[in-house]
């Protein structure tokens, strides 16, 4: 019985957005909401870490804005707002969750492009 509760609530996975791992360079296109318009947001950047949770599955992103500031946005992988998810580059990192580029600026905060 629970487990027919479940699937109805269950979303599926939004299909605009391809396999993603940590180090991508990506452009998320998400639907914004003002007043009555809708238009479509991109957000560029570097993707820290993934969580794999089920119906709660996220990803974050993270850009350098103006000033050196950095800004982090977390998406659900099943978010119907998400537009689409662009996978600009491929980068070649050794650990799961890229926390040590917070620190980091310029030339110590790129990363090595995987060629495959």
């Amino acid at each position: 019985m629970s487990e027919l509760l479940l699937k109805a609530v269950e979303t599926e996975k939004n299909s605009n957005i391809p396999d993603l791992a940590p180090g991508d360079v990506v452009s998320v296109h998400v639907k914004i909401k003002e007043g009555d318009r809708e238009r479509i947001q991109e957000f560029k950047g570097t993707v820290l870490y993934i969580s794999k949770k089920g119906q709660t599955s996220t990803f974050t992103v993270r850009r350098v804005a103006s000033n050196g500031i950095g800004v982090e946005r977390t998406f659900l992988i099943r978010s119907p707002r998400i537009d689409k998810v662009v996978v600009e580059r491929h980068n070649k990192v050794r650990k799961a969750r890229l926390y040590y580029l917070r620190e980091r600026t310029g030339k110590s905060a790129r990363l090595k492009q995987k060629f495959s």
